[in-house]
C-alpha cells in the first residue's frame, strides 16, 4: 500500500495538481509507450495497441478550501473547493500554502459558538466558518497569506482495526489513480489502444475530462472512481469490502448497458463480488467522455467509500484489489462493444 499512501497524502486541490501528476509521471512512464500532459494539465498516457481505442480515466484533483477573504482580527473565510459538508470541517487542523516558498501557515476551523463555548443551537453553514491561525490581518499578510490561496485539511494515510480498511485524505480519486497504474504495470499484452488519463479539476466541473477526449477520440471509455458507500444501517446497500460497484446510473447519465454486461459477465466468470448501484445526485467523468460529439458508449466502476466528500474517508483493500482484477480482464477482453 506504499504507493496509495503517497498518492492520497500528495496535496493536489482542483486546479493544482502538479505533484500528483509528477508522482503519477514517475510511476507509469516506464509501463506505457508514450506519456503526455495537455495543455490543461490532463497526464495521458498511451498503451499502443491495434483494436478499439479505449479511454480509462481518473481523476487527480481532491476537494479543500481556498482563501476569499481576511478580517482585520485574522479570521480567515473561505470558499470550497468541491462539495464539503461543513459539519465535517469544524475543529480540523488545516495548512495555507503561502506564496513565500517554503512557508506554510496552520490554522484550526472554527465557528463563533465554538470559539467562545456557546451551545450551537443550529447546523452550521459555510459562511459561518472560518480559520482561526492565531494571527491578526497584518501577521497573516507577512507570512505571505492572501486572498485565492489553497487551504488544505490535513489527514494522512492509515489503516483501521483491520489492515485492509484505509483511512486517509483524498481517497476520492486517488484510489482511482492507483487502479490506473497497477493496471498499466499489469497488462502486459492486449488487443486495445489504450489511453490511461489521468484528469485536472473533476471536483469542480468535470473539466480535464471534457478537454481530454477531443485529444484521445476513444471508441469508449470508463471512469474509475469512488462511490458512497450505504452501509451505516442494518440494511446496507452498497457496502465496503463486498466488491467493486458499477454505477447504472447516477444524476447525469445511464450508462452503456452493453459494457455493463460484459463486467456483469466478468465478474461471474473470475468469482468476484460485484455491486450495482442507481444513484440520483452526483456524477463522474463518464458523462464527459459520453457526450463527446456524437456519444461514446461508457459506463462508471467505482469503489465504495464511507464519508466521501469528508476531510477523511474510509475504504476497503480488498474492493481496490477486485477493481484492478476486473479492469484487467476487461481490457485483455476479445469482446467488442456494442454501441447501445
Amino acid at each position: 500500500m506504499e504507493l496509495l499512501k503517497k498518492l492520497v497524502n500528495v496535496q493536489g486541490l482542483s486546479g493544482d495538481e502538479s505533484k500528483v501528476r509528477k508522482l503519477i509521471k514517475a510511476e507509469i512512464k516506464n509501463y506505457v509507450d508514450d506519456i503526455k500532459v495537455d495543455k490543461f494539465g490532463n497526464l495521458i498516457a498511451h498503451k499502443k495497441g491495434k483494436g478499439e481505442k479505449v479511454m480509462v480515466a481518473a481523476h487527480m484533483d481532491e476537494i479543500g478550501l481556498m482563501i476569499k477573504r481576511i478580517k482585520t482580527n485574522g479570521q480567515i473565510l473561505f470558499s470550497t473547493i468541491g462539495g464539503i459538508e461543513p459539519l465535517t470541517l469544524i475543529g480540523q487542523k488545516v495548512s495555507i500554502i503561502s506564496s513565500k516558498k517554503g512557508k506554510i501557515c496552520h490554522g484550526v476551523i472554527s465557528i463563533e459558538e465554538l470559539h467562545e463555548d456557546f451551545e450551537v443551537e443550529e447546523l452550521p453553514k459555510h459562511e459561518d466558518l472560518y480559520i482561526d491561525t492565531g494571527l491578526n490581518k497584518k501577521e497573516l499578510k507577512k507570512k505571505g497569506v492572501e486572498i485565492g490561496q489553497y487551504v488544505v485539511v490535513k489527514k494522512d494515510f492509515d489503516t483501521l482495526g483491520n489492515k485492509n480498511i484505509i483511512m486517509g485524505k483524498a481517497l476520492d480519486d486517488r484510489i482511482g489513480c492507483y487502479i490506473l497504474i497497477q493496471v498499466a504495470k499489469k497488462l502486459k499484452q492486449t488487443n486495445k489502444d489504450i489511453y490511461f488519463v489521468f484528469t485536472v479539476q473533476e471536483e469542480i466541473g468535470l473539466y480535464g475530462a471534457k478537454v481530454s477526449v477531443y485529444e484521445v477520440e476513444p471508441d469508449w471509455g470508463i471512469a474509475i472512481d469512488v462511490t458512497n458507500a450505504e452501509d451505516a444501517t442494518d440494511e446496507p446497500n452498497i457496502t465496503i469490502g463486498k466488491g467493486p460497484v458499477v454505477l447504472v446510473k447516477d444524476s447525469e447519465i445511464i450508462t452503456n448497458k452493453c459494457l455493463d454486461d460484459i463486467l456483469r459477465k466478468i465478474s461471474k466468470k473470475k468469482k468476484i463480488k460485484l455491486q450495482l448501484k442507481v444513484e440520483d445526485e452526483g456524477t463522474t467523468d463518464a458523462t464527459k467522455i459520453m457526450m463527446y460529439k456524437e456519444g461514446i458508449p461508457s459506463t462508471i466502476m467505482g469503489v465504495a467509500v464511507r464519508n466521501l466528500h469528508s476531510p477523511i474517508s474510509v475504504a476497503h483493500m480488498d474492493d481496490v484489489r477486485d477493481t484492478i482484477k476486473m479492469i484487467l480482464e476487461l481490457l485483455k477482453s476479445k469482446t467488442k462493444v456494442c454501441l447501445v
